[in-house]
């Protein structure tokens, strides 16, 4: 995945003296860390149990999932992880996130319109159990929500969509061209 550090809204912050820089904003990085995560977590059997699952099933009208790269990378690191916010949002309230992309098996339609609205594929990648707000990927690596107000653009990839969603930044609503 692609990290534009220049993109979060804190600088990364050593973990200790001298320690290396985190990818993450502190409070992003203290969640991340809380709900089991740490650099260079890699787990790609379980990755790779998801894509089965998510390529073995078809819905009622015969809608399949995309699965790719992108997305089996970023449940290879993140996959599993039930991440609480650390605290108060700065612009809105942040959430809570099980990034566990089952949550999306019954809405391959959904995704499959979506990712035709944006030109590319769209996978499941977990939900914000609270609002029951689906989280996708698409091909590039950007993170979308899905929820009943609408469908959100997170971020150009999973590490920028972790800290809107942790830090409580506000997403970009998509809209028809």
């Amino acid at each position: 995945m692609h990290t534009d550090r220049t993109s979060f809204p804190n600088p990364p912050t050593p973990l200790g003296p001298g320690g290396p820089p985190s990818r993450f904003p502190v409070a992003v990085d203290a969640a991340l860390r809380a709900a089991g995560w740490q650099p260079g977590r890699w787990d790609i059997k379980q990755a790779e149990i998801w894509a089965d699952a998510l390529r073995g099933h078809t819905s009622p009208a015969g809608h399949r999932h995309a699965v790719f790269p992108a997305a089996v990378e970023a449940w290879a690191e993140f996959g599993g992880l039930h991440i609480t916010p650390p605290g108060p949002g700065r612009q809105i309230a942040p959430t809570a996130l099980h990034l566990d992309p089952l949550h999306g098996l019954h809405l391959a339609r959904t995704l499959a319109d979506l990712g035709r609205a944006l030109d590319t594929e769209v996978c499941p990648l977990g939900e914000e159990p609270e609002t029951q707000s689906l989280l996708a990927i698409d091909t590039e690596g950007r993170v979308y929500s899905l929820d009943h107000t609408g469908d959100w653009y997170l971020g150009p990839d999973l590490d920028q969509a972790l800290v809107t969603l942790v830090a409580g930044l506000q997403p970009v609503r998509l809209t028809a061209p």
